[in-house]
């Protein structure tokens, strides 16, 4: 299994725009949101995957994650198991200065949040900042995509 190492911070403008890579429109929801462990169905670009992520260390930056790719025909029978209010986003895929960042705009209930995280070879591993990064939001339990089903942005 293995260690999924990030970081994640609010955007404070829209000009990563002008470094994107790709951009895909993801649809997911969770069978299981519970702090220790959460399992995880998405949809995006006509495929289906399976993802079970386990707590987040004491910092935040890292956790155990296992991903397993599905039919897309399975994902979209299993995403009506999920818990009511799934998590719709445009992804970004930006790169900066040989990093590659992953934009979240969300939309639904989670409109008007805006995130970007990138993926760490080591919890030591050091980035050079976008001016659009914002405030580092990093193990703040709210912001993670399984308790923004249950507490949505839009009701904070």
């Amino acid at each position: 299994m293995k260690k999924e190492i990030e970081r994640k911070f609010l955007i404070t403008s829209n000009s990563f725009k002008q470094n994107i890579s790709s951009k895909y429109n993801i649809v997911q929801g969770y069978l299981s949101t519970d702090p220790s462990r959460s399992v995880r169905l998405r949809i995006s670009n006509s495929k289906g995957y399976l993802t079970i992520k386990g707590g987040a260390s004491k910092n935040g930056l890292s956790r155990l994650e296992w991903e397993k790719e599905l039919p897309i025909k399975e994902a979209n029978e299993l995403i009506t198991l999920c818990l009511p209010n799934k998590i719709v986003k445009t992804r970004y895929k930006v790169n900066y200065k040989g990093r590659i960042f992953y934009i979240d705009i969300f939309e639904g209930m989670n409109e008007g949040l805006n995130i970007a995280e990138i993926e760490l070879n080591s919890e030591q591993d050091n980035f050079e900042k976008p001016k659009w990064l914002g405030k580092e939001i990093t193990g703040i339990k709210k912001y993670y995509n399984s308790q923004l089903c249950q507490n949505p942005f839009t009701k904070w």
